[in-house]
């Protein structure tokens, strides 16, 4: 199916869990003198305007990235992409994956970014021609095993499907598996959602059986809308670098505000 459009979701508090713990290992990672490689399975357009009417139907960013745009001091690398972001694409402007990717990356890093949807891959086409990125046209797990043991090897693939289709839940432990099996150095982070009924439990089951010393994150918040099943937010992330389960940790606190009263003058 290629129905979805991340831009009515743009910014939501997935969004926020997710790229804050993006951002993160990115920067950890940029941190030694070593090149790298990133690739995303599920690139999206890479940078969206949240004043969109898409984007404001929804209210999703509203109740996402403003309310929790403070929760990040200014030298935090989510907030640094976010302000970078807003500079570059103007006020309104919020950074997907790719863009997260692209601004904490160096020269000498590669960047691979699939993206299956036609209008999706033509935005992503025409905002990351600047960005040094190889732009794929192709199914995001094909393209992963085509391309790894990727050259640089040291490196991490953001894995980021709909969940549209509901096989993707029986298949990712499998992808998971053959990916790395070709690349076993290399960082693997599966987002999914958290929603109503736990459709995710049982890939969950076969990751944990097949990763064990893989880390699993999980934040919840209140659905954007009333009829939204989404409660959560989910990270399950195979080599996870060192530090990485103390700013989770860090994650889990700042989302924890969402069940405090607001503080009124």
């Amino acid at each position: 199916m290629l129905s979805y459009q991340h831009l009515y979701h743009a910014g939501n508090l997935a969004d926020v869990h997710k790229h804050a713990t993006l951002a993160w290992v990115l920067d950890y990672l940029t941190r030694k003198d070593k090149p790298l490689t990133y690739i995303e399975t599920h690139a999206g357009r890479g940078v969206y305007d949240l004043t969109a009417a898409e984007a404001v139907r929804t209210g999703e960013a509203a109740a996402g990235i403003a309310l929790a745009q403070g929760w990040f001091p200014p030298d935090h690398p989510y907030r640094q992409r976010l302000d970078e972001t807003r500079a570059a694409y103007g006020p309104n402007a919020y950074p997907g994956s790719p863009l997260i990717a692209a601004l904490g990356l160096r020269e000498t890093d590669a960047l691979h970014l699939a993206e299956l949807h036609p209008q999706e891959h033509a935005h992503l086409k025409a905002v990351a021609q600047d960005w040094g990125a190889h732009v794929y046209q192709r199914d995001g797990f094909e393209l992963a095993l085509a391309l790894t043991p990727p050259t640089p090897r040291r490196g991490l693939m953001l894995i980021d499907p709909s969940y549209e289709v509901k096989a993707d839940y029986d298949a990712i432990p499998r992808h998971m598996t053959s990916i790395h099996r070709k690349w076993n150095v290399g960082i693997l982070i599966l987002w999914y959602p958290i929603l109503r009924g736990g459709p995710h439990g049982p890939m969950l089951k076969a990751l944990e059986a097949t990763f064990p010393d893989g880390l699993r994150h999980e934040v919840r918040f209140p659905p954007a809308r009333e009829g939204h099943r989404m409660e959560g937010s989910g990270l399950f992330i195979v080599n996870p670098p060192y530090g990485l389960a103390e700013e989770l940790a860090a994650i889990t606190t700042r989302f924890a505000r969402l069940s405090k009263p607001i503080a009124r003058p």
